[in-house]
């Protein structure tokens, strides 16, 4: 679309197509060949033949000389220029200028013609009559004027009045720049009335129009076929503009698009600065005036309007040249294709979006379906989220009903400093108004940073969120958490609260039963591995937990293992009953865990029989002097059922290091087997001993 780098956009490829074609007609292929060979520029001929492609001065002029010195004739420009309304120039100049009725009203409007072949130079009309004109051609400051493209223009000048079926104009040229006169002046001279027989030259009028009418036609059809055969965003924007060129010549274009799905308009554009390229698309959007050098029309199919294409002769405001005649029924036209092919592309992103959705969603069900825990169910949640339901940010916030907060477990789309500050918050009711909303009516929120409380909006613009929706997980009326999609400044779709919300609603149903799930499956996994009673682990877990330990356990690094039951644990039962004994297991295991270090794992095997695993162990005599400590628990009584209750303990100790071969089981037996040895101690002793063995 846009020229080769480095290509001024200074002269129309409808100039350099013309000249090639000319020379293809008159010396062949080989003729084009020798030509740009001649020239010395690195293009093809297609490239130069395209007229949606721009070319420097300073290549027009080469062509032009190395096209005189290969055909070796130095009148050739002339022919060539004369040739144009049958070599291809674009046919919509051909139909606009037939439409003007004569010479003059043609010759009144050429200086709008030449900005669309041209910014190099201005054309004014000092006279125009029923047979004459006067024209000041004025190459503008910086350039080189060319005698050959002052023979170019005497050619196209003289073919003016064929376009009605007249003979071709006189020319005088007495002035030229290329004598050191300050412009090139032109008078053309013409017949009123047609010399030759009426019906050959009315029968060449009528054909030229004629092909013409049948070009444009052709090219509109070809424009439909060409816009429809791409699927991709980017590249249809460029045809659109690429095809544009056929209905109107111009130096520039612009088309402005709002996004199907929100956010920012897609702009593309050719000939325009860059730094004013988003202003003009805001105000082609907007409907406001880019002024009389724009010919602009709407992109609209019967479904939608697209957005706005723009011809523009120049994109400075004080810019004179604009349309020429009913140019904007002629952009309309490729406009409505343009259309068209927007329509089917959008819906075929449409449908991909949907297929992808249901991909995502169906990927979402097989992830759930294995998630072992909830950490793993808001984090497969967060990351499918962007994909079914188009944000470019996610999270998942699980509230805690013991400490009454809110709090992220997974996030998806953020950078870490961002995902840091959104794990580290805790939103609270009495803080966040619309978290009250949520637990109180369960309803969904759309949430801006700019209208939200002022605790949520801190926190929207600290990780970038300026527009969220969000749903409540529910287990049936339990409030479980949040699911939420979130985007960045600029990026969020029109409305979140249709299809949006409606997406999101979907998958945070799936994350309150994967959740419910999950929580089940914990507790059934709690319940298989800890005592129901103290909470503990169970012999089942202690053992495990146990064997995880052992290939830790080193010179300088070793493992304990403490087993102790309680004394007189049966006469408390019998005394106070089964419920005072429960109490005494629960008042037991909660002392053991408060001596201990946080390291350390206590559990209940069965009964009064409780054991403890002490890792990274320095010496093995660290072990006896935990075993004190835990039998210091028992020192002050337990209060049971109101009375003041003496218990004692039995510790065995069992130390694995340096190498020893052990299993957890045979680890534990160990200590089993020194806890009855120190029991039958005691027993033989006076009273009942609360040391270890």
């Amino acid at each position: 679309m846009t020229g080769p780098l480095g290509e001024a956009r200074e002269t129309s490829g409808a100039t350099t197509g013309g000249l090639l074609r000319y020379v293809r007609t008159v010396a062949g292929e080989e003729g084009v060949d020798r030509v740009l060979l001649s020239a010395g520029l690195p293009y093809t001929a297609d490239q130069l033949e395209d007229q949606s492609l721009w070319w420097s001065y300073d290549t027009r002029i080469r062509l032009f000389a190395a096209a005189t010195e290969v055909l070796a004739d130095p009148g050739l420009l002339f022919k060539v220029g004369t040739a144009a309304l049958h070599s291809g120039l674009a046919h919509s100049m051909v139909i606009l200028l037939r439409a003007m009725g004569t010479p003059r009203q043609v010759f009144r409007q050429l200086p709008r013609a030449v900005a669309k072949f041209s910014t190099t130079s201005t054309m004014e009309i000092l006279d125009a009559s029923a047979t004459s004109a006067t024209i000041r051609y004025t190459l503008h400051p910086g350039y080189e004027h060319s005698r050959l493209d002052c023979i170019y223009a005497q050619g196209l000048l003289s073919t003016v009045p064929t376009i009605f079926g007249l003979s071709a104009a006189r020319i005088t040229h007495d002035e030229c720049e290329s004598d050191g006169h300050p412009a090139c002046l032109y008078t053309l001279t013409w017949d009123r009335r047609i010399r030759r027989p009426r019906r050959r030259e009315s029968e060449r009028s009528a054909d030229l129009e004629l092909r013409a009418l049948r070009g444009q036609l052709s090219n509109l059809q070809s424009a439909g076929a060409d816009l429809v055969g791409s699927d991709d965003l980017d590249s249809v924007l460029h045809r659109i503009v690429a095809r544009a060129a056929e209905a109107v010549l111009a130096p520039a274009y612009l088309l402005a698009v709002d996004a199907p799905a929100g956010g920012e308009p897609l702009v593309h554009s050719v000939g325009v600065p860059q730094d004013r390229a988003a202003g003009l698309a805001a105000t082609l959007l907007a409907g406001g005036d880019l002024g009389q050098s724009a010919v602009v029309v709407e992109v609209a199919s019967a479904r939608r309007s697209h957005g706005r294409l723009a011809a523009l002769y120049g994109t400075s405001p004080d810019t004179n040249y604009g349309a020429m005649g009913d140019e904007a029924s002629l952009l309309t036209a490729y406009a409505g294709h343009a259309a068209a092919a927007l329509d089917l592309l959008f819906a075929l992103d449409g449908a991909r979006q949907e297929a992808v959705r249901a991909s995502a969603l169906l990927e979402l069900a097989h992830e759930l379906a294995a998630a072992a825990d909830a950490a793993a169910v808001t984090e497969v949640v967060a990351e499918a989220l962007p994909r079914i339901v188009g944000c470019t940010r996610s999270s998942l916030l699980l509230w805690d009903p013991g400490a009454g907060v809110l709090r992220a477990s997974a996030s998806f789309g953020m950078t870490d400093e961002q995902t840091a500050r959104l794990h580290g918050a805790e939103l609270r009711p009495e803080d966040t108004p619309e978290l009250i909303g949520m637990l109180t009516d369960r309803s969904p929120l759309i949430i801006d940073d700019s209208t939200s409380s002022p605790a949520l909006r801190a926190l929207l613009q600290a990780i970038s969120s300026s527009d969220v929706a969000a749903v409540p997980l529910l287990a049936g009326s339990t409030f479980l958490g949040v699911a939420t999609a979130g985007w960045q400044p600029g990026e969020a779709p029109p409305s979140l609260a249709g299809d949006v919300l409606a997406r999101l609603r979907g998958v945070g149903d799936q994350a309150s039963t994967a959740l419910q799930k999950a929580r089940l499956l914990e507790t059934v996994s709690h319940q298989a591995t800890h005592d129901a009673l103290t909470g503990l682990p169970n012999r089942v877990l202690f053992l495990s937990r146990l064997q995880s330990e052992l290939p830790e356990a080193r010179h300088g690094a070793h493992l304990g293992v403490l087993f102790c039951d309680l004394d007189r644990f049966k006469e408390v039962n019998d005394a106070l009953g089964h419920a005072a004994g429960d109490e005494l297991l629960r008042q037991v295991a909660a002392r053991l865990r408060s001596a201990l270090r946080p390291g350390d794992t206590v559990g209940r095997l069965s009964g009064d029989e409780f054991a403890v695993i002490l890792p990274g162990l320095v010496h093995p005599d660290d072990a006896h002097g935990l075993a004190a400590r835990v039998a210091a628990c028992f020192a002050e009584p337990f209060r049971l059922e109101g009375t003041d209750v003496t218990v004692g303990t039995s510790v065995g100790v069992a130390v694995h290091g340096d190498g020893a071969v052990r299993t957890a089981e045979q680890l534990l037996r160990e200590a089993d087997a020194a806890m009855y040895r120190h029991k039958q101690r005691s027993r033989r002793g006076a009273g009942t001993s609360r040391g270890p063995v």
